[in-house]
């Protein structure tokens, strides 16, 4: 039988409130030994073990966090007893986590995301579903060498892809443009098509010797926005993430301020927009910013904060953008 290793970390999944009901729970009320214990038939799939590594909403998930739960599983990926890993997390900033990982991981063992949006509590809570299909993916060889996985409501997301859409209900995550890569029916892992960027052990990312991430800032853009906001954020981050209308763009006045600041720190462009792609564009050479490609804002500020780690220069920078 294949062994899965559990990283709790808090969220949704984890939670308690008033018998039946949806809403006003509070995290944190069920450790990782309860919420297995609450899954019919788990056991018969994997040898399970784990641990409560945090216990926390994800709102509050920090950066060194990030660090300590990657250098846990790369620690844990090196125990040839164990096959796979998940990570229960909650969904506010599951997409986040997923993509930090994904580029920092150092194993093709299976490394699977997985939360709820219902508390335990619920008379619909949609967590020991999630948990069940995530234990499965983790213990399935088709798995291996896919990068950083999430699994929420039958669907298998890559880390790259994966967004949270939905705030309300249980079918909140989605593959942006691209979809999901797979589905889960039940214990069957069903995948219908592969991550194609560098993720993992492919990476040239390492959490090796570093507690803090270079400070990276987002600035959004909407119509009349202060461009005085874009001089604070800079003065407080060594990169800055534009999360721009429609393709990456905005105001003049903003341009401005873009191009003053460009001389001192590293600025990529992205866009509010759900999705769609932010490509190389002639105001990339007037404003000396970097295409954020498909990465949405909290991803390419992701990216940028690892890739300061190696260089800031603009074409690797830009060559790092194009690659992850």
């Amino acid at each position: 039988m294949k062994k899965v290793y559990i990283l709790a970390t808090g969220g949704t999944i984890s939670a308690a409130g008033e018998e039946g009901k949806t809403s006003g729970y509070r995290d944190g009320k069920f450790d990782v030994h309860e919420l297995l214990e609450s899954i019919k038939g788990v056991g018969e799939i994997a040898a399970l073990e784990g641990e409560q590594i945090l216990n926390i909403s994800s709102d509050d998930i920090t950066c060194r966090n990030w660090i300590a739960l990657a250098k846990r599983v790369n620690q844990l990926a090196e125990d040839p007893s164990i096959d796979g890993f998940v990570i229960t997390h909650g969904t506010n900033t599951m997409e986040e986590t997923a993509y930090f990982l994904n580029l920092t991981v150092k194993t093709k063992k299976p490394v699977v995301l997985t939360g709820s949006m219902r508390p335990a509590t619920a008379n619909s809570a949609d967590g020991p579903q999630n948990l069940y299909e995530a234990v499965s993916l983790a213990a399935s060889e088709e798995a291996e060498g896919k990068g950083v996985l999430v699994v929420f409501a039958d669907g298998i997301f890559s880390a790259d892809r994966v967004q949270k859409v939905n705030c309300f209900r249980p079918a909140a995550f989605d593959g942006k443009d691209f979809g999901c890569i797979g589905y889960m029916q039940d214990s069957v892992p069903r995948f219908l098509q592969l991550p194609v960027k560098k993720h993992t052990v492919d990476t040239e990312f390492t959490v090796k010797g570093v507690d803090m991430l270079p400070k990276v800032e987002i600035a959004y853009f909407y119509a009349d926005a202060d461009p005085g906001i874009l001089e604070f954020l800079a003065s407080r981050a060594q990169g800055l993430i534009l999360a721009g209308a429609g393709s990456g763009l905005m105001s003049k006045s903003w341009k401005q301020e873009i191009r003053k600041l460009s001389e001192r720190i590293p600025i990529v462009r992205t866009t509010r927009v759900g999705n769609g792609m932010v490509s190389q564009d002639h105001c990339d050479e007037e404003l000396m910013t970097i295409p954020g490609q498909t990465l949405i804002p909290v991803k390419a500020r992701i990216l940028l904060s690892l890739a300061l780690l190696r260089t800031s220069g603009r074409d690797e920078l830009q060559n790092i953008f194009q690659l992850y």
